[in-house]
C-alpha cells in the first residue's frame, strides 16, 4: 500500500427498486389517462420511470399488455379494498374505502372509464367483470330500494369523478365530500319532479363543413379518435379524402370543433333556461338543463369528455375555458344553496354530480324519457347535497 494514498471503494451499483413494475403501471397509467391509449408512447413512460424504452419492454412486451395491466390495476384496487369491509357493513363503510382508494390514484385511475374500449373483447370481459362485482357490493347496501343497481352505478359515478379533473383539494377532504355524496346517492329515496326545460334546436347540418362534424362525432364516439380516419369521415359525407382539407386541416381540428360545438350548445341551454330564474330553483333547473343536455346529445358529450385529453395543447385551450366558463356557472350557484363549501369543495362536488350522469345515463343506455331524466335529475341533486 503506498504511503498517503486514500482508501476509495468502487462506486456502488445502480439498485433496481424492488417496486420498479408497480412504478411503470403507475406511470403509464398517468400517461394514458392524461393522453389517450394511442397517444401516449412506450419513450415517454419509459422516461417518467427514469428508464430505458428497453428496460421497460422487460417488464412489458408491448404497449397493450402494459394498458391492459393498468386498466386492470384500479378495479383490482377497488375489490380488494371492498373485500377488507366485513360483510354486514353499513353503507358508509362501503363507499370510503372505494373513495379513499380512488382518491390515492386519482391521477391513473380514470383510464378506465373511456379508454377500456380499446381493450380486446376477452379482456373487456375480465374488466367488467370486476367492476360487475364493486357494483354488486355496493348494491347489497342500497337493498331494498328498487332502484338499488342504479343508485350503486350513481354512488360509484361520483366517487370515481375525481379522476377526471384537477382540482386541488387535499386527500381526506376529497375523501370526506365523495364519501358524503355517495352516500346520499345511495340512501336518498325521493325523486323530485324535474323542472321543465327546452334546449335550443341543433342547427341543421346544411354546410358541408357541418355535415362533416355530423358525420365525425358517431364515429369519434363509437371507435375512438384515434381509429377513425379522415376517409371513413370522408366515405360518410361522401367525399374523397383529399375534399376534408378544404374544410379541416386535419383531423384533431374537426375534433376540436366538434367539442367547441358540443360546449356552445350547452352554454346556450343554460343561459337559456337560468334567464329570470333566481333564489333555490336556479340549480334544479342547472340539473335539468344538464340532463336534458346530456341525453339529447349522448354522442357530442362522450365524445367531448373522453377525446379532449388527446388534443393539442393549443386546440384544447378554448375547450378548458368553455369548460370552466360552465363549471363557474355550477360553483357559483352550489356556494349560494350551501354556503358551507369553499370554491373548491364546491367545484369537487359538480363533477360528482356530472360522474353520477353519466354512469347512470350509460346504465339506462341514455334511453330518453321522463322518468329517466326525472331519475338522474334527482341523482346530480342529491350528490351536490341538495
Amino acid at each position: 500500500m503506498c504511503s498517503g494514498s486514500a482508501v476509495t471503494s468502487e462506486p456502488a451499483a445502480a439498485t433496481r427498486p424492488r417496486n420498479r413494475k408497480q412504478l411503470i403501471v403507475e406511470a403509464a397509467g398517468r400517461a394514458f389517462s392524461e393522453r389517450g391509449y394511442h397517444a401516449a408512447s412506450m419513450e415517454e413512460i419509459a422516461a417518467a420511470v427514469g428508464i430505458t424504452a428497453a428496460a421497460l419492454y422487460r417488464h412489458f412486451p408491448n404497449k397493450y399488455a402494459l394498458f391492459t395491466e393498468c386498466a386492470n390495476v384500479m378495479a383490482d384496487r377497488l375489490v380488494v379494498a371492498l373485500d377488507a369491509v366485513p360483510p354486514d357493513a353499513p353503507a358508509a363503510e362501503v363507499l370510503r374505502p372505494l373513495a379513499r382508494v380512488t382518491v390515492a390514484h386519482r391521477e391513473s385511475g380514470g383510464l378506465y372509464r373511456w379508454e377500456a374500449r380499446y381493450l380486446d373483447r376477452a379482456d373487456r370481459r375480465v374488466l367488467s367483470a370486476k367492476f360487475a362485482q364493486v357494483v354488486a357490493r355496493v348494491t347489497d347496501v342500497v337493498r331494498p330500494s328498487p332502484d338499488a343497481e342504479l343508485r350503486a352505478v350513481a354512488a360509484l359515478g361520483a366517487i370515481g369523478s375525481i379522476t377526471m379533473h384537477r382540482t386541488s383539494i387535499a386527500h381526506h377532504r376529497a375523501e370526506n365530500l365523495l364519501t358524503e355524496s355517495a352516500l346520499r346517492l345511495a340512501t336518498s329515496t325521493t325523486t323530485p319532479a324535474a323542472p321543465s326545460v327546452e334546449l335550443p334546436a341543433q342547427p341543421v347540418p346544411r354546410t358541408r363543413r357541418a355535415q362533416i362534424l355530423a358525420a365525425a362525432v358517431p364515429l369519434f364516439e363509437r371507435d375512438g379518435f384515434a381509429t377513425v380516419t379522415n376517409a371513413r369521415i370522408a366515405e360518410a359525407v361522401g367525399l374523397v379524402p383529399s375534399a376534408l382539407y378544404r374544410h379541416f386541416p386535419n383531423k384533431a381540428e374537426i375534433l376540436a370543433a366538434a367539442c367547441l360545438q358540443a360546449a356552445g350548445l350547452l352554454s346556450q341551454a343554460v343561459e337559456q333556461n337560468l334567464h329570470g330564474t333566481t333564489g333555490a330553483q336556479a340549480l334544479p333547473v342547472l340539473a335539468a338543463t344538464y340532463v336534458a343536455y346530456s341525453f339529447e346529445h349522448t354522442a357530442l358529450t362522450n365524445v367531448a369528455a373522453a377525446e379532449l385529453g388527446g388534443l393539442p395543447a393549443s386546440l384544447q385551450r378554448p375547450l378548458i375555458l368553455a369548460q370552466r366558463e360552465h363549471i363557474a356557472v355550477w360553483e357559483e350557484q352550489l356556494r349560494l344553496a350551501r354556503p358551507d363549501l369553499d370554491a373548491h369543495q364546491a367545484r369537487v362536488l359538480v363533477h360528482a354530480g356530472f360522474g353520477a350522469v353519466v354512469e347512470t345515463g350509460r346504465r339506462l343506455r341514455w334511453e330518453d324519457t321522463p322518468d329517466h331524466r326525472a331519475a338522474v335529475t334527482a341523482f346530480l341533486l342529491s350528490a351536490l347535497g341538495l
